[in-house]
C-alpha cells in the first residue's frame, strides 16, 4: 500500500492506494496517528483509491476514530468507493465516521 499526502489549507488529505489488509493496517495506523499529531486532527482519509477492506483494516479506521473521538473529533472520509462503501454499509459501521461525497466537501467540513 502506498499513501499519499495532500495539504488543502489546514487541512491533510491521506489517500491510501491499494487494499487496506492486515499487511497494511500497522503502516497505515502510523501514518494516521503521525499526521493526527502533525495536524492537530485535521485530517481527512480520501477513500477513492482504496481497492478493499478487510476486518483488520475496517479495525484500525475504528481504532483511529476512537483515538480521535477521545480528543472530541472523528475520522472524515471523503471519495468513497463502491467497495469501501459497501463494506462499511453490509458491517453498519458508516454510521461511526463522518462521509463526505469528496475531497472538497471535507475540507470545507472542518470551516
Amino acid at each position: 500500500m502506498e499513501i499519499k499526502e495532500e495539504k488543502k489549507g489546514a487541512v491533510v488529505v491521506v489517500r491510501p492506494i491499494g487494499p487496506l489488509t492486515r499487511n497494511d493496517v500497522s503502516t497505515f495506523k502510523s501514518c494516521l496517528m503521525r499526521i493526527r499529531s502533525d495536524s492537530m486532527g485535521r485530517f481527512i482519509l480520501d477513500a477513492s483509491s482504496i481497492a478493499y477492506v478487510d476486518s483488520t483494516g475496517l479495525e484500525v479506521m475504528l481504532e483511529v476514530n476512537d483515538e480521535l473521538s477521545q480528543a472530541g473529533q472523528i475520522l472524515k472520509l471523503c471519495s468513497l468507493n463502491e467497495t469501501v462503501r459497501e463494506v462499511l454499509d453490509l458491517t453498519e459501521l458508516a454510521n461511526f465516521f463522518e462521509c463526505y461525497e469528496d475531497v472538497g466537501s471535507a475540507v470545507r467540513s472542518f470551516l
